[in-house]
């Protein structure tokens, strides 16, 4: 259930012309210039180290693997001229980078003294030949980094490039920092381009305290995972159980902890029982919510907590905002009792109110697990797409038509035995 507006590769003629013009923008801007350089380089980062960088053994920090000797004439980009400008755009920007660790890793990244790096090669045949040296063709940065800016129609003279730039977010994992956080701006600078409004970065999923890779032999088979848990139990424990930007330690026994207590146990219970004492004890007919429903004022705290979450980039709070209007209604549930009672108007009202926090949950909870969240939206008898919903409108109690036919369905969660 991932989606994508476009597909580019960077073999595309769209993406050449954005790589060209780039390049021209900084070589005019006197900030790309011909030099020969000799150092410690490792081909899987495609990046210079210098000896006190290195492991012991002279080994690649990120591959753990030996470098190789370079020495050869290039083009360079001269980012050692941009430390000032980059500190002043953070400075004027300093919720750019999220979270806040990772900023500061950025920046130290740049006050620690910022080297040019290389941005052609002649030793390749293939590639996009620089457009004032043919006999130079654009390496890694210019060309990889430039696809952003390809998709947007940068490049194209009969495009407006700027309807999709700048973008709201570049979200990147914590080991490319220096390549998007400090060479791209640069880059954007000396082009006389927009910088992006921000970045998100991720931090790695450790096995053992291993970063997670099949070069290491340690990856875990996602779909191996999904045909126990599902794709939104797999999203889900991965949104859910480590803050964005930090390192979080898979365990089996985590993903099914996890999946058990709040998928299984909580929102799962929920749906069901709700669906249950509808069709009991008011013929299958959801009631409409009461406007003074003590749930009110928790669906209200879940959707500002929810909302401010995802906007910082913090999936896991707005996880933790979400499920506890489940909780709470849950705990409604159990006070209340309605299974107890007899049909008529508390029971109503207790239900209706359980409709509406579900439906709220549902749009707090559909970028998480969307599957879940649409099948849920359809068993309380609404019409449409969860996902078209929009905040804060859509959430605001009381949205709950009343009058609809509730389903049950099969379980939402299976609960896994352990």
């Amino acid at each position: 259930d991932i989606a994508n507006d476009d597909f580019i590769r960077t073999t595309e003629p769209r993406h050449r012309a954005a790589v060209i013009e780039l390049l021209q923008r900084c070589h005019d801007a006197g900030d790309i210039e011909l030099d020969t350089y000799s150092g410690e380089y490792c081909v899987a980062c495609e990046e210079y180290y210098t000896a006190d960088e290195l492991l012991d053994g002279g080994l690649c920090p990120i591959h753990k693997r030996p470098v190789e000797h370079y020495e050869e004439e290039n083009y360079f980009f001269r980012l050692s001229r941009f430390e000032d400008r980059l500190l002043d755009w953070y400075a004027s920007h300093p919720r750019a980078i999220k979270p806040d660790h990772r900023a500061n890793e950025a920046l130290g990244l740049i006050r620690g003294g910022l080297r040019d790096f290389s941005v052609s090669r002649t030793s390749l045949d293939w590639g996009i030949r620089l457009p004032w040296d043919d006999a130079h063709v654009a390496y890694v940065w210019f060309d990889a980094l430039t696809n952003y800016l390809a998709a947007t129609g940068f490049g194209d003279p009969d495009q407006d490039y700027t309807a999709w730039w700048p973008v709201d977010y570049h979200l990147i994992g914590k080991d490319i920092i220096r390549h998007h956080c400090v060479y791209w701006p640069a880059m954007l600078l000396s082009a006389g381009v927009e910088l992006p409004k921000g970045w998100a970065v991720g931090g790695w999923l450790l096995v053992d305290g291993e970063k997670m890779a099949k070069s290491g032999g340690n990856a875990v088979n996602p779909l191996d995972l999904v045909d126990t848990v599902g794709v939104d139990g797999f999203r889900y424990y991965v949104l859910a159980e480590t803050p964005y930007g930090s390192d979080g330690d898979f365990s089996y026994d985590g993903l099914v902890s996890r999946y058990n207590s709040d998928l299984a146990n909580n929102l799962g219970n929920l749906a069901a029982r709700v669906a249950t004492v509808v069709a009991k004890k008011c013929d299958g007919i959801g009631p409409a919510p009461h406007p003074d429903s003590p749930l009110a004022e928790a669906a209200a705290a879940a959707l500002a907590g929810a909302t401010h979450a995802w906007d910082e980039v913090a999936p896991s709070r707005a996880l933790e905002a979400t499920w506890s209007l489940i909780r709470a209604t849950n705990a409604h549930l159990e006070a209340n009792e309605p299974w107890k009672s007899d049909p008529g108007a508390e029971v109503d009202a207790v239900m209706g109110d359980a409709l509406e926090a579900l439906r709220i949950v549902a749009i707090l909870a559909s970028p998480a697990v969307p599957t879940t969240a649409q099948a849920v939206w359809e068993r309380i008898g609404l019409d449409g797409s969860v996902a078209d919903q929009r905040l804060p409108d859509a959430a605001a109690w009381g949205g709950y038509p009343g009058g609809r036919a509730v389903t049950k369905g099969d379980p939402l969660f299976p609960r896994i035995a352990t």
